[in-house]
C-alpha cells in the first residue's frame, strides 16, 4: 500500500506539469482550463540515499524502494460546490488521498492564461480552500440533520456523535481546516470516517518562473502559508518536466547549472513524509533488500504485518539494528560484535532507519 498525495489547485496552475515531472508519465498538459478531467495516478519510488548506501555495502541482487502515490486531480474554481467547473467530481477524488499538495501559480508565462487573469497566490489559496471548507461543511450538516431525525425516535441515538460534529462544524464555520491534534484517538477515528478533506494534512507547491528560482522564498507566499501554519516547496514545474526526460548524466549537469541540489520529487517527498509523520524501515531477506513506509509510532508487530499478514499473525520477535550503525560497522557480524544488534518484541515502536529481521511462526 502506497501513501497517496493529491495535487489540488486552480486550473492552469501547473499541476499536470509537476505531475509529469514527478512520474515521467505523459499525461495531457495544455494551457486551457480542465485539461485534466479524470485523476491521473502514478506510483513513484521514494529516493532513499540510505538504502543505496546499504546496497553498495551488501550488494544484493535486488533493491526495492518504498513508494508514494501521486494523483493529479482536476482544477477547482470558485463555486465548485455549486457545480461550477467540474464541481463535486473534483472534490470526491480528493477524499481518497492521505495528504494534499496545493499547487499555487506564481509563474507569469503569458501563453498560459490565468483563470482569473492576474497572478495573486494569496487569493488563489483562499478560493480553493474556501471551496473545500464549504464542501466539508455540507457533509457535516447533512450528518447532523440525519442524527436529529434519529433523535426523534430515541434521544440516546447519536448524542456523542452530535457533540463531535458540532465541534468539527465550529472549525468549518470559522473558515478553518479541522485541527485533528485537538481530538483524541477515538474521536479522530470517527471524524476520519467522514472523509473530510479539511482533516488531511496540506502543504503548498509554489510553481515559479525559471528565473525566479534564485529569488525564493517569495514573501507574499510565505506570509500566507505562515498564517495557515503550512509548509511551502518551491518548484519551476516547466524546468522540472524538461529535466525529467533528460538522461541522468545530462540532468545532473543542468541541475548544477541551476544550483539545484535535489530533484523536486525529493523536496515533495520529504515534506509529505514530515506532514504525514511517516518513517522508513528496511528488510534484507535472502538477496532482496527492501524499504517500507509506516506511520511513526507503529509497533513492531504491525510493521511485520506491513510486510505480510502472516508475519503479524505469527510474530515471535524481531532482530533489529540502525541502518547508520550497520553501515558504519560494515557487516552484520561486526554490528553483532559491537552489541548493535538487538532483540525486540511486539510492542517495540519501530524507529526511522531500523533494519528488521522478523521471526515468526507460520
Amino acid at each position: 500500500m502506497s501513501f497517496a498525495c493529491g495535487f489540488i489547485g486552480l486550473p492552469n496552475s501547473g499541476k499536470s506539469t509537476i505531475f509529469n515531472a514527478l512520474t515521467s508519465l505523459a499525461v495531457p498538459c495544455q494551457p486551457y482550463p480542465f485539461c485534466t478531467i479524470d485523476p491521473n495516478v502514478g506510483v513513484v519510488p521514494v529516493p532513499d540515499r540510505r538504502l543505496f548506501r546499504l546496497a553498495g555495502l551488501l550488494k544484493p541482487e535486488k533493491v526495492v524502494e518504498t513508494t508514494i502515490q501521486f494523483a493529479d486531480i482536476a482544477g477547482l474554481i470558485k463555486d465548485a460546490h455549486k457545480g461550477e467547473g467540474l464541481g463535486n467530481r473534483f472534490l470526491a477524488h480528493i477524499r481518497n488521498v492521505d495528504a494534499t499538495a496545493h499547487v499555487i501559480r506564481a509563474f507569469t508565462a503569458g501563453q498560459v492564461p490565468h483563470v482569473y487573469e492576474d497572478i495573486d497566490p494569496a487569493r488563489d489559496m483562499d478560493i480553493v480552500e474556501t471551496e473545500i471548507i464549504i464542501s466539508d461543511l455540507e457533509i457535516v450538516e447533512d450528518r447532523i440533520k440525519k442524527i436529529e431525525r434519529l433523535a426523534k425516535i430515541s434521544k440516546d441515538k447519536g448524542e456523542a456523535e452530535m457533540e463531535l460534529l458540532l465541534r468539527v462544524k465550529g472549525y468549518l464555520d470559522s473558515g478553518r481546516f479541522v485541527r485533528m491534534e485537538d481530538f483524541d484517538e477515538a474521536d479522530s477515528g470517527i471524524i476520519r470516517s467522514f472523509d473530510l478533506i479539511t482533516t488531511k494534512p496540506l502543504f503548498y507547491i509554489a510553481n515559479v518562473d525559471e528565473d525566479a528560482l534564485s529569488e525564493v522564498p517569495v514573501p507574499k507566499i510565505e506570509d500566507a502559508a505562515r498564517e495557515r501554519s503550512r509548509e511551502v516547496v518551491y518548484i519551476c514545474g516547466k524546468l522540472e518536466q524538461d529535466l525529467s526526460v533528460l538522461p541522468e548524466d545530462e540532468r545532473a549537469s543542468f541541475m548544477e547549472l541551476y544550483g539545484m541540489e535535489e530533484f523536486s520529487i525529493e523536496k515533495i517527498i520529504h515534506v509529505g513524509y514530515r506532514i504525514l509523520d511517516l518513517i522508513t524501515f528496511y528488510t534484507i531477506v535472502g538477496k532482496v533488500m527492501r524499504a517500507w513506509t509506516i506511520p511513526r509510532g507503529t509497533p513492531c508487530v504491525r510493521a511485520a504485518g506491513r510486510i505480510h499478514p502472516a508475519m503479524e499473525k505469527g510474530f515471535n520477535r524481531a532482530e533489529g539494528s540502525n541502518i547508520e550503525d550497520f553501515i558504519a560497522c560494515g557487516s552484520e557480524h561486526a554490528a553483532r560484535e559491537k552489541g548493535l544488534l538487538r532483540l525486540e518484541g511486539k510492542e517495540y515502536m519501530v524507529e526511522d532507519g531500523d533494519i528488521l529481521h522478523i521471526r515468526f511462526n507460520v
